[in-house]
């Protein structure tokens, strides 16, 4: 049967690098709200005017970085800025295109007595994922364990800045066959844990700046010492409390870029409330022997009582690049 993953939110070594990261950590569970602002005002579609769409070189997950010489980074400022040229017949936009930067012009268009761009777009994402860990040495932490995706496009969410903050879970949407379920939260945005520096295709990394128990330390194990059999992971399930509940690993695979620990999930507990692997649950530590050694990132649509975990040292060694 084929598998169809999603997330639950290459690793290219030289032989002349030297990775630095810490060998015990602060481990994680506990759920976060995530807060991103972008690199500019990302397109996620287009809508009619007067009865029809109007051509543009733009398509979605373009980012509209300028109106004419001014910079703009929210859709407030494209607002803004667009009004300033209502009178004019073509107006010049600069936009990224992946790493490419280009030009264009767009046409505003009069109907009912407001002025239409026919762009549908979005300026930040927010959302909820896990803490994986926290590494007293530097104070930099690593959530989630895959990278954000803007759901319109599925295109990498550019950090221009972001915050994870404190949530609670107030109820959870279980997980069935061929539908992946979720996590609901509560989000207190004014109580902030720590900024968000970077989203790549192996989490969330940046400072932690809230206070934390640093002596509460578990070592980190290496690729080698993960093995098949039983495992535990942390996360949360209800409010903010942090629960370890049973996995089996069935597999290791130190070859994948990110599907490094194939599991299912064993917790009769776990699996009452929450029918498999659910989102919002990415970034949970998974524990072996007394040692960090990954983070949950995906569900198995197929089989939500399986997934797959990325290792710990993959998001050690990212969060020092």
């Amino acid at each position: 049967m084929k598998k169809f993953i999603v997330f639950l939110c290459i690793l290219l070594i030289s032989p002349m690098s030297v990775w630095a990261y810490s060998s015990e950590v602060i481990l994680g569970g506990s759920t976060i709200g995530i807060d991103i602002q972008s690199e500019g005002v990302m397109v996620i579609g287009f809508y009619k005017i007067n009865g029809k769409y109007h051509k543009s070189d733009l398509v979605e997950g373009d980012m509209i970085t300028k109106v004419e010489d001014a910079s703009i980074n929210t859709i407030e400022e494209l607002s803004i800025e667009l009004e300033k040229h209502v009178d004019q017949d073509e107006i010049q936009i600069t936009y990224k295109r992946g790493n490419k930067e280009k030009i264009t012009d767009i046409h505003l268009a009069l109907e009912n007595g407001v002025y239409k761009t026919g762009l549908y777009v979005k300026d930040g994402i927010t959302g909820i994922g896990t803490l994986t860990f926290i590494d007293p040495a530097t104070n930099t932490y690593g959530a989630l364990g895959h990278e954000i995706l803007e759901s319109n496009t599925s295109k990498m969410v550019e950090v221009k800045t972001g915050t994870i903050f404190k949530n609670a879970i107030t109820s959870i949407d279980a997980s069935t066959d061929g539908n992946p379920g979720s996590k609901n939260a509560k989000f207190y945005y004014h109580s902030v844990y720590g900024d968000i520096d970077k989203n790549t295709k192996f989490g969330i990394y940046g400072t932690y700046t809230d206070s934390y128990d640093k002596t509460n330390l578990i070592p980190v194990a290496s690729p080698e010492e993960v093995k098949v059999g039983t495992a535990t992971i942390y996360t949360v399930l209800e409010d903010e409390k942090v629960e370890e509940f049973e996995i089996e690993i069935t597999k290791v695979n130190e070859n994948s870029e990110i599907k490094n620990i194939s599991f299912e999930i064993t917790d009769e507990r776990l699996l009452e409330k929450t029918g498999g692997v659910v989102q919002g649950m990415s970034g949970s530590p998974i524990v072996q022997n007394g040692k960090l050694i990954g983070a949950v990132t995906h569900v198995v649509t197929d089989n939500v009582t399986t997934g797959y975990g990325l290792f710990i040292t993959t998001m050690l060694e990212e969060s020092e690049k």
